[in-house]
């Protein structure tokens, strides 16, 4: 029997107020409130194809612009799952996945190393998505990379319209991201590394 994989973390800034709720073990169930429609959108996939329970409300200065509320959404996110997978005994790790949305597809690999990094190739065809900012894609990734200490490499592969390539992006993620934090019944209660720490 293992322990319930929930954690909430808030984060509170001269530019934002973050609070968010996870459940890494739930059924895709999200409240979202970020004040970013289509960024609401995106944090819906994660929620939705990853299994994940996501609760996120975020009150930021978007008369500026949206980036700090996506940064840091996904810092707070990134440490929330840092702190609802504890000590990785028993995950698989790592995962991968494809996504196609009509001409676009894109792939996502994460490795929970214990060690921050992205490379993230998404040649983007318009710089606006609605009123996300298509750039701040990055923003939120390098800080869910940096504080949930995974590598993380994501690839449009092809898209021509920038909506559907984010939301293949975003997919994807939710599906490695799934497979990643899955309990491997065959390595129960072991840390998959060789170092025997993550």
């Amino acid at each position: 029997m293992t322990t319930d994989r929930i954690a909430e973390v808030a984060r509170h800034t001269a530019e934002t107020k973050i609070t968010v709720k996870v459940n890494l073990d739930g059924t895709g169930r999200a409240a979202l409130a970020t004040g970013i429609g289509f960024f609401d959108h995106m944090l819906d996939q994660i929620a939705r194809h990853g299994l994940i329970d996501l609760d996120i409300h975020a009150d930021g200065d978007l008369h500026i612009d949206g980036h700090h509320t996506v940064e840091d959404v996904g810092i707070t996110l990134g440490q929330a799952v840092a702190k609802a997978v504890g000590d990785k005994k028993g995950i698989r790790r790592y995962g991968h996945a494809y996504v196609p949305l009509d001409e676009a597809l894109s792939r996502v690999v994460i490795d929970f190393s214990g060690r921050p990094g992205l490379v993230m190739n998404v040649p983007f065809k318009s710089g606006m998505i609605g009123t996300f900012d298509s750039q701040l894609a990055h923003e939120f990734f390098q800080g869910f990379a940096n504080h949930a200490f995974v590598t993380l490499h994501i690839d449009n592969l092809r898209g021509e319209n920038a909506h559907h390539q984010c939301e293949t992006v975003f997919k994807a993620f939710a599906r490695a991201l799934r497979f990643a934090l899955e309990l491997d019944p065959r390595s129960a209660g072991t840390i998959p590394s060789t170092k025997g720490s993550l």
